[in-house]
């Protein structure tokens, strides 16, 4: 019998080899994000096979996510459907990708509902492109940039540990000024951030920060997620400081190219429905959306 565990630290090697072989450039398939995101998720996992159910609450609804990995999915589905009946409930899964719908027809045609989740789809970037500004579509963020750089003295330094009590400090300022726009999702995303740098070094997340006249303005945090492909999970900055969000991005972008030569692409995430954060997300002029689908049982 399988037993449901919650996320902890120690499941790390274990999930990461799952998401290896997924190899897929989603958000929702590498551990940073499950292990910060777990309070507002309520996530447990059990193996099925060589495949990772994890189940999960979103919106008070229960979930499950693809159980990523290798091998045939029906045992996994098999379980899943099993905590469904026991609760009287139809099977539900999220964050469905494309190649995963193919798996999911080929083992069960005509069985399942299918949804697109626009709200929770992924905007991916080319690397190159975020890291100058090229061209005509994207000429109003180099300005942003050119103004930033010709008014201030600044710098972009790499998170370390002896830095990351300065930016918990800038969270804790950055959430006070924000007061009027709090939603649950910002409250949610602030305990994930904090969850994040008490693991900093343990979950292999890497960051920087945006230095302006001696201030730290603002930082930004991700993690290779795949073969490709690097996700920004965090950016933060004062909104007072023009430029300063289009700086992190950019500055970014150019350290881990750097750092990592083979990365092409960048996932910054979904905009969680948020009117103003999409438009901003398509400002960027993404490569791709990354389309996510819902499944549910008929």
């Amino acid at each position: 019998m399988h037993s449901l565990k919650p996320i902890t630290l120690d499941l790390k090697p274990a999930v990461d080899r799952l998401f290896e072989i997924e190899n897929s450039r989603s958000a929702d398939f590498c551990f940073g994000n499950v292990y910060m995101w777990d309070k507002r998720f309520k996530q447990s996992v059990t193996l099925c096979g060589d495949r990772l159910v994890t189940l999960l609450h979103r919106k008070g609804d229960l979930f499950f996510a693809f159980p990523v990995g290798s091998g045939d999915i029906r045992p996994s589905f098999e379980f899943m459907q099993g905590i469904c009946d026991r609760n009287a409930l139809p099977l539900r899964i999220c964050g469905i990708c494309e190649e995963h719908l193919a798996l999911i027809n080929e083992a069960y045609p005509d069985e399942f509902e299918v949804t697109e989740d626009r709200d929770f789809s992924d905007y991916i970037y080319e690397i190159d492109k975020l890291a100058e500004y090229p061209g005509r579509h994207l000429h109003a963020k180099r300005n942003y940039c050119n103004r930033f750089e010709a008014e201030h003295k600044w710098s972009f330094e790499p998170i370390t540990a002896e830095r990351l009590p300065d930016c918990l400090d800038m969270l804790d300022k950055w959430t006070q000024q924000s007061q009027d726009r709090l939603t649950a999702d910002i409250g949610f995303e602030h305990d994930a951030i904090v969850r994040g740098f008490e693991s900093f070094d343990e979950l292999g997340l890497e960051g920087g920060m945006l230095i302006a006249d001696g201030r730290l303005v603002g930082f930004t945090v991700g993690e290779v997620i795949n073969s490709d492909t690097f996700c920004t999970h965090f950016e933060k900055a004062y909104t007072d400081i023009d430029g300063a969000y289009t700086m992190l991005c950019r500055e970014m972008a150019r350290m881990v190219m750097a750092k990592h030569p083979d990365v092409r692409y960048v996932n910054r995430e979904d905009d969680m429905g948020n009117p103003a954060l999409r438009t901003s997300k398509l400002s960027y002029k993404p490569e791709e959306i990354l389309i996510k689908y819902i499944v549910r049982s008929k």
